[in-house]
């Protein structure tokens, strides 16, 4: 890549998870805003393909870029795609996650420990690696901003339904707080967002699609929240309106 390909992307950015939900949300939000995006998947390359269609249609730079971000050789591979195509990233957004089906502690397998820990705590930590690599100052970069996806569930605790996830989203607060201290020198901003009941496919996926209509009862604004309305934080966070924030979680969530 040229230095006239490097002018044309100032504001290159990851999103893992970005082809469905709050991760796609934010992946459209940003390129309305200037960035140049990798929509990032795992599995679901047309879910991926139409949002990266939906950005172009608009007048936007997007790519497609495939990887389980629990995978170390995957992860590599798919920011150095992200460098070839759109040149040196300054925005992360640490979206992709999973849920399991509801259960009580007693009933859940190390298997599925496993699982929830290895996408929704180090798939975040090896993609954050690898930015800072590139947008640190110490590593010759000019700075940038990582987001990560944590939730409400890490301060609620979600019990009866999936205190393994909330015991994830908890790292993650723990991650944001210590990374953004870290690297605070040197020109990197790291923040989290945490969002409440929101109305994507997540819940599905865990055997409650009705739970938002079920709980919103418990949310003092009386109603669930969208993935735009969480796009709308995280993007702001990305940008130079949040310069001079960093360590912060910011809950998106009704009150609740």
């Amino acid at each position: 890549m040229g230095q006239d390909d490097k002018a044309r992307y100032p504001k290159v950015l990851l999103v893992t998870g970005g082809s469905r939900g709050i991760g796609a949300a934010t992946a459209l939000l940003a390129a309305r805003q200037g960035w140049a995006v990798a929509v990032n998947h795992t599995a679901n390359s047309l879910a991926a393909d139409e949002v990266v269609r939906a950005i172009r249609a608009g007048g936007g730079t997007a790519i497609t870029v495939q990887a389980d971000v629990a995978d170390e050789a995957q992860v590599l591979k798919m920011f150095e795609k992200v460098d070839a195509k759109l040149g040196r990233l300054i925005g992360l957004v640490n979206n992709a996650g999973v849920v399991d089906v509801t259960a009580r502690l007693d009933q859940m397998s190390v298997a599925r420990w496993r699982r929830m820990f290895d996408i929704n705590v180090i798939g975040s930590m090896l993609c954050a690696r690898e930015a800072v690599r590139r947008m640190s100052t110490r590593h010759g970069g000019e700075g940038g901003a990582i987001v990560n996806v944590s939730s409400a569930a890490s301060r609620l605790g979600s019990p009866g339904q999936y205190v393994d996830y909330a015991a994830a989203k908890g790292a993650i607060d723990a991650f944001t707080i210590g990374l953004a201290k870290e690297v605070a020198a040197e020109g990197v901003r790291v923040n989290a967002v945490r969002p409440g009941l929101i109305e994507t496919g997540i819940h599905a996926s865990g055997g409650l699609p009705n739970r938002v209509n079920e709980l919103k009862h418990q949310v003092p604004m009386q109603r669930g929240g969208t993935a735009d309305e969480v796009a709308q934080a995280i993007v702001w966070l990305l940008s130079d309106a949040a310069s001079y924030t960093t360590m912060s979680l910011l809950d998106v969530s009704g009150g609740r």
